[in-house]
């Protein structure tokens, strides 16, 4: 089922399917959110919990017993309960059930708000630890978005624009599959900016860290951009169907990163996830403006 919200400027449609971003369009039917395509990639916008990537052989262990876990977890693939809607604000729910205690053995509330604010387009992830223990998990956006915007300009005529920033630092993956090499380099940008090109996505997802909290989408001779800012998230996700010259770059803003190379990552110990008291709450606030 989808949902909508709307004000002056934006009119944001939403999936209940995973709470997945739909359409984001300006009033003049401006379409920037990618529209999904099989031969590339179906999806539009994932939210990701509690895993980001993949695990190795698919599964993890917690406290020393295994469990299986799909690449960027389940939410993905839930419908989420509406708690709140109005015409400016909606929340998505879902709590845990027998089905997902067998892969993700805790109690939990995880919660989705979209809030829109003139042109900009907050979102907060919200987890609610409702078990006896400490639950581990890490949670990220992965939206899509057309590129080019305008007609004529090319995709190779965009950027994803830093500021204050001559250079950023690159968890290194490997090719395909995209697992953790646990190698960390230098990764110097072009006037502060990553160049779009088909070719950077010719085999490995760019994933980046230690870089400015912010960064806008955009080209040069372009009117049309858009900015996503993630100031409490450590790693930033950029990637489209490798090999391919799929028409759009996913911008993704993560907590966490695919499991390491060969290894089968035990959550409780892994200094990437988020451990969460019994009866804590955490909450993760991003956005997205639309120009």
């Amino acid at each position: 089922m989808l949902y909508t919200i709307s004000n002056d400027h934006l009119r944001i449609v939403i999936h209940a399917k995973g709470a997945q971003l739909w359409s984001i369009q300006t009033l003049d039917g401006m379409e920037y959110l990618w529209q999904g395509d099989p031969r590339y990639w179906e999806d539009r916008a994932l939210n990701l919990f509690p895993q980001i990537g993949l695990c190795t052989d698919g599964k993890y262990t917690l406290h020393g017993q295994e469990y299986p876990m799909d690449i960027h977890g389940f939410v993905k693939d839930t419908v989420l309960e509406v708690a709140e809607h109005t015409d400016t604000r909606i929340v998505f729910t879902m709590t845990d059930s027998p089905e997902t205690r067998t892969y993700y053995p805790a109690a939990f509330r995880y919660s989705v708000v979209y809030e829109l604010t003139g042109n900009r387009l907050a979102i907060r992830f919200q987890v609610e630890n409702r078990d006896a223990q400490t639950i581990h998990f890490a949670v990220g956006g992965h939206p899509g978005f057309r590129v080019p915007l305008e007609e004529g300009l090319s995709y190779d005529g965009y950027r994803l624009q830093f500021t204050g920033a001559d250079t950023v630092k690159r968890a290194m993956c490997t090719a395909g599959d995209c697992r953790m090499t646990g190698e960390i380099v230098e990764y110097p940008l072009d006037h502060g900016a990553i160049p779009l090109s088909h070719e950077l996505f010719a085999n490995r997802v760019l994933i980046l860290t230690d870089m400015p909290k912010e960064i806008t989408l955009c080209a040069h001779g372009g009117h049309r951009q858009v900015t996503v800012s993630y100031p409490q998230m450590h790693y930033l996700g950029i990637w489209k169907w490798l090999g391919t010259d799929a028409p759009y770059v996913c911008i993704e803003p993560w907590s966490g990163v695919s499991a390491q190379e060969g290894v089968v990552e035990e959550y409780s110990t892994d200094p990437r996830k988020i451990h969460l008291e019994a009866g804590a709450t955490y909450t993760n606030d991003w956005s997205i403006t639309i120009v």
